[in-house]
């Protein structure tokens, strides 16, 4: 479903609640595309910015979202990433194709044909068994390190100062409870921190903060774009549940839910305030926050996404030329 051009104006609920439960795409009047570059002359390739937003295994759709970009020539001019946002950008920050991106997701996590068995004797693929610390003085369920790590040892360089795209990353300081938006020094524990949910990955201390998921505080982190790029895109990829039969859910199951009803009203408020100039979000429906082994399953159901927010840029970018 794609709404209408529409200028820089408050978003209704229902508007919202809408692009949250389809595959969504919000483009602005052609003519704003470029109202904020230095010269506002449009004779120049617009900065886009992209905000990668949080999400669990639904974040693997943000790969669909760079490979739209890739196949239109289009390279981002700036990345900030909210938990699984943060983790995409920094590879394809680091200088990761969106095909090396989906083959190290093949290769640390099992496929959708793979059963429990093969899960659990597989090597390479990061399952329960691999991420399970039950710890619960230490803050989680789970430890993210080597998960992180893997991930780490595949983007060219240490530090943010070393990715070819700018990347800015955020997290929540647990005790100050405010956004920590870190774009230089070490990467690795900005990553990490982004991605640890409450009550699931342990929290990280980085530069005297305990920080935890980046998603409690800015799911998709459009704001932080706005000061030098001239086209901004926010993808918002928390996907949607169908209600069990159960009306009772497990633990992970409210957890996990409960999370999103916050992002949500986040993001809701947020767009209230200011929009960006393409607002998208995948229909992905019934995708579990760690399922990662069903990678293929999202990028089916991610795919309409990545076509409208091709034509959606081609209308963009044609008016403004």
């Amino acid at each position: 479903m794609v709404k209408s051009s529409m200028p820089h104006t408050s978003l209704s609920r229902r508007q919202f609640v809408a692009g949250i439960s389809a595959a969504t795409v919000t483009a602005v009047a052609p003519d704003s595309v470029l109202a904020r570059s230095p010269d506002n002359s449009g004779s120049a390739a617009p900065r886009i910015g992209l905000a990668l937003g949080s999400g669990g295994a639904n974040g693997l759709a943000h790969v669909l979202i760079l490979e739209a970009l890739e196949e239109e020539g289009l390279r981002p001019h700036r990345i900030a990433g909210s938990s699984i946002g943060a983790v995409i950008g920094a590879l394809y920050s680091g200088g990761m194709s969106t095909a090396n991106i989906r083959k190290l997701i093949d290769d640390l996590f099992v496929s959708e044909s793979d059963g429990p068995i093969e899960s659990l004797l597989s090597d390479d693929a990061v399952g329960w068994t691999d991420l399970l610390e039950v710890e619960l003085g230490s803050g989680g369920l789970l430890a993210s390190e080597r998960l992180v790590d893997r991930i780490y040892k595949a983007v060219d360089g240490n530090h943010f100062e070393q990715l070819d795209i700018p990347l800015t990353i955020v997290a929540a300081d647990l005790w100050s409870r405010e956004q920590v938006a870190i774009d230089s020094g070490e990467l690795l524990p900005a990553v990490q921190a982004s991605m640890a949910i409450p009550g699931v990955f342990r929290p990280v201390s980085h530069n005297n903060k305990v920080l935890v998921d980046g998603g409690t505080v800015n799911p998709v982190p459009f704001d932080l774009l706005t000061d030098d790029c001239d086209l901004i895109i926010a993808v918002d990829v928390t996907g949607s549940r169908t209600r069990p039969d159960n009306s009772i859910p497990g633990y992970f199951e409210t957890l996990f839910n409960s999370v999103t009803i916050m992002q949500q009203a986040i993001v809701g408020e947020k767009l209230r305030r200011v929009q960006p100039d393409i607002f998208i979000a995948p229909e992905i429906v019934d995708i579990k926050s760690l399922e990662f082994f069903r990678a293929q399953e999202v990028y089916r159901q991610a795919k309409p996404a990545k076509q409208e927010l091709k034509q959606q840029l081609r209308k963009l970018l044609q008016a403004a030329a």
